[in-house]
């Protein structure tokens, strides 16, 4: 037989609606009588329709490829199917944020791993540090050791290439003279203060750092909204509070501290100044060159002020201490985690806002405070622990302020 039998009086439209589902051979086998060639609908012959499935694919009544209505019935079947072709913008949106949403932990992970070496390193540089110096009271012999141990470590480093060197050319040193020599001023008054007085008080008059900043910055041209200025009024009272009501004061510790917190501030200033032609060097190349260049600042000074004095003074220091050993060490863990605290620090700030490493800088100062006083037991009065927390709150509400001050952009406009 070389024809299906079909009803004369019924009209199989040819559209795409028809063959919504594929057609099977039990409905083709309810339609009574008359006929359509295999010529019209280009069926195979039902003598010719194989046993084998697989001819057909997965179903053994599936139109063949031959049919003449392939393209038909494609298109409906992608009707039928949910999902619909995704453009290549949307695409490439929702793959970006499917890697932002996979590296986001791993980014706040590295964050948290970096602030807590960055907050650990920098209490075992200042224990160690005022443990030298209480049996080897030369702060210009320590603040120069730490330089020489921080230059060599950059230099090797960059020797074994496991920090790219920058390349720079005489106009980079040139441009880091200033900044180098405000360093070294700001790390040997810390120095010489950190001798003369308690950690934690050093620590509570260096958190007045933003007021030179902001006294320092108006001078030279740059202006601050009102909520800055009103930030640094509880800085100024907290420290005068620390200040007189302190067992352990000093007025020479005192005026260190002060001064370092000018060099620090000077030094971030013309930083900014001298070295935007050099912004592809990222912090910490620039600070291994800074240590570099402070370090051929500092040690012929320290050799004239107090060089004659360091043979004695390390015989006095082992007889103290008893292990010449142990009296290395000290020495040794202050030179390493003085630039490893500082390294995590520039780590840290290429990874966050200005304003976060402000606020994580603040709570350092009261995670150091805390560790030293409970470490050397110093004595704190009830009124001097109100001046500390009243200082490291101001200084929190001036990171919040400056983070608020509006930009000049180009045309005298102002952007927030």
């Amino acid at each position: 037989m070389q024809s299906l039998t079909l009803l004369t009086s019924s009209n199989i439209p040819a559209s795409k609606s028809s063959f919504n589902r594929p057609i099977n051979a039990h409905r083709i086998t309810q339609f009574p009588s008359p006929t359509f060639t295999n010529q019209t609908l280009g069926f195979a012959p039902i003598r010719q329709i194989p046993k084998s499935k697989s001819d057909f694919g997965a179903h053994p009544f599936r139109l063949t490829p031959k049919s003449p209505f392939p393209n038909k019935i494609r298109a409906s079947s992608e009707e039928e199917t949910p999902s619909e072709s995704i453009p290549d913008g949307a695409a490439e949106k929702i793959e970006t944020e499917t890697e932002t949403l996979t590296l986001k932990p791993n980014k706040n992970l590295k964050l948290a791993v970096v602030f807590g070496l960055w907050y650990f390193q920098n209490i075992v540089f200042n224990i160690y540090n005022k443990k030298a110096l209480n049996i080897f009271p030369y702060p210009w012999f320590l603040a120069t050791f730490q330089l020489f141990i921080g230059s060599v470590w950059m230099l090797a480093l960059w020797t074994l290439k496991i920090q790219p060197c920058p390349k720079i050319d005489k106009s980079f040193v040139v441009a880091l003279l200033g900044p180098a020599l405000f360093h070294t001023v700001g790390h040997i008054s810390a120095c010489v203060s950190f001798s003369k007085v308690a950690v934690s008080f050093t620590h509570v008059i260096k958190s007045a750092e933003p007021v030179f900043s902001v006294v320092f910055s108006s001078f030279l041209g740059d202006s601050y909204p009102l909520s800055v200025w009103l930030s640094i009024v509880p800085i100024v009272f907290g420290c005068s509070l620390a200040a007189v009501t302190e067992v352990s004061f000093n007025f020479g510790g005192l005026w260190c501290a002060m001064i370092s917190n000018v060099g620090f501030v000077l030094r971030n200033i013309y930083s900014k100044k001298s070295l935007q032609s050099f912004k592809e060097v990222n912090g910490l190349n620039l600070y291994g060159w800074i240590s570099i260049i402070s370090l051929c600042y500092l040690f012929p000074v320290a050799i004239v002020v107090e060089g004659s004095q360091w043979v004695s003074g390390y015989h006095k220091a082992i007889a103290t201490i008893g292990k010449p050993s142990t009296f290395y060490l000290w020495v040794m863990l202050s030179g390493i985690f003085y630039h490893l605290y500082n390294q995590s620090s520039y780590e840290a700030l290429d990874d966050i806002t200005p304003l976060s490493f402000s606020v994580g800088n603040t709570m350092k100062r009261v995670v150091v405070i805390i560790a030293t006083v409970l470490v050397f037991r110093n004595p704190v009065r009830p009124l001097n622990g109100l001046g500390s927390a009243i200082a490291i709150f101001g200084t929190f509400l001036y990171s919040q302020a400056t983070a608020k001050k509006p930009k000049i952009v180009e045309g005298g406009e102002k952007k927030n």
